[in-house]
């Protein structure tokens, strides 16, 4: 009688485990947050303010089920890069890592949407002094489906910042 009622008991586990449905993965658009950057996602086309000068190309897409975003950047003069943005749940706060082809090229922002747009800050030592300097990058989706990218730094603590780059991103035709 005890052999069948191990056996039983170890039946009844089995089945309740199979019957155990996988884990789900993926960020459906249900969960919003994941979904802020999304304005970013496609293949642009980056000018100067003026729009008279391209100064690169750019390919944002989705990643790892819609939980991410993931820029490719080449410059026209030779810098290129790679980012990858993702929501955090639990610190609720976006949070970029990006790599780009020179010394000194690692750069962690976080942030939030703020009216509208992505605004990340994070910090890192100047390139030139050796000393800390912060690092801000806002993204601000336009209604003519262009995305401006506006990056500056400050070397007094967000006293006062400085142009490190300013791009009007409009997506290449298909």
């Amino acid at each position: 009688m005890r052999p069948l009622c191990g056996i039983a008991i170890w039946l009844l586990a089995w089945n309740a485990l199979a019957a155990t449905p996988p884990p789900k993965f993926g960020c459906p658009a249900a969960l919003a947050e994941y979904h802020q950057f999304d304005f970013w996602i496609g293949r642009w086309e980056v000018r100067d303010p003026s729009g008279k000068v391209v100064v690169g190309h750019s390919l944002i897409e989705s990643v790892a089920d819609g939980c991410g975003v993931s820029e490719h950047w080449t410059g026209t003069k030779g810098s290129n890069g790679v980012s990858y943005n993702a929501w955090d749940a639990q610190s609720k706060r976006w949070h970029q890592f990006w790599i780009g082809n020179n010394p000194n090229g690692v750069l962690r922002l976080e942030g939030a949407i703020q009216h509208g747009d992505m605004a990340l800050i994070g910090r890192k030592s100047n390139a030139q002094t050796g000393k800390s300097q912060l690092q801000r990058i806002t993204w601000t989706p336009k209604a003519d489906g262009s995305v401006r990218q506006h990056w500056e730094t400050s070397d007094n603590d967000g006293k006062t910042w400085a142009d490190a780059f300013d791009g009007i991103y409009r997506k290449e035709p298909n």
